[in-house]
């Protein structure tokens, strides 16, 4: 069974077509990557399979689930984070985390945290009002959030944002773990190294439609000339790679 499935996936704002018929297949079990510049569509399709927004037309099914029928049985079975969001700066990474895991009625929740601060080394702020962590920080802790009630599949925009260099190795190691255990993995990014780096396949976005996939360990042309190609210039005559170097 697909872990994600999208057909004709449509979504306007006025005039303006953010997804223009969306067709998407991923498999149980793939570390699969959006890779495009702004304004491609990459948030309006996470935002649409996770539930937080309606398409204008089209279907898609999320762990067999249609997200726009019941987003909350989707939002339960899986973890979501979005780009630059941040744990609450009025509780500790402990306490938030313990919230968490009550909304999603977890169990052995102590163990889980601890868990995952070691994973994520932040052990050490676990007590820390999380307005005084670093941005780094503050990454991880949502990272952890993701995980802690081992859902079968994940959304994450934009993974490594904040993190230094061996964090970034030591997220990329975690998730492709998370892969090998039989789990599906959603990114959305800029970054061609991610995708490159991380993915099985990547799927490369352009004014809403889906332009090229190529799985980066077997694909004869380099990412970045895919990229390049297929995209092309952006308006104003912007380098199309500028958006897609590494973080």
């Amino acid at each position: 069974m697909s872990a994600v499935e999208t057909t004709g996936l449509t979504k306007e704002y006025g005039d303006v077509a953010a997804l223009d018929g969306l067709d998407l297949s991923i498999e149980t079990g793939e570390l699969y990557a959006l890779l495009g510049p702004n304004g491609s569509g990459k948030t309006t399709t996470i935002e649409i399979l996770t539930g937080q927004r309606r398409p204008t037309s089209g279907s898609a099914q999320v762990l067999g689930v249609d997200p726009v029928a019941e987003p909350v049985e989707v939002r339960r079975a899986i973890g979501i984070l979005p780009e630059r969001e941040d744990p609450p700066s009025f509780l500790t990474p402990r306490e938030y985390l313990e919230f968490v895991s009550e909304m999603r009625d977890i169990g052995s929740v102590e163990e889980r945290i601890e868990r995952w601060a070691n994973r994520l080394e932040f052990q050490g702020v676990l007590d820390t009002l999380s307005t005084d962590l670093s941005e780094g920080e503050r990454q991880r802790v949502m990272l952890a959030q993701v995980f802690i009630h081992d859902p079968d599949l994940v959304f994450i925009d934009e993974p490594l944002v904040n993190l230094d260099p061996l964090m970034q190795a030591q997220v990329k190691t975690q998730l492709r773990e998370y892969c090998e255990a039989g789990n599906t993995l959603f990114l959305s990014t800029h970054f061609m190294e991610v995708a490159e780096d991380l993915c099985t396949r990547v799927g490369i976005l352009a004014d809403g439609d889906l332009v090229a996939e190529r799985d980066p360990r077997t694909a004869d042309e380099d990412l970045l000339d895919t990229f390049a190609t297929r995209v092309g210039e952006t308006e104003a005559g912007e380098d199309p790679t500028a958006e897609v170097r590494a973080p």
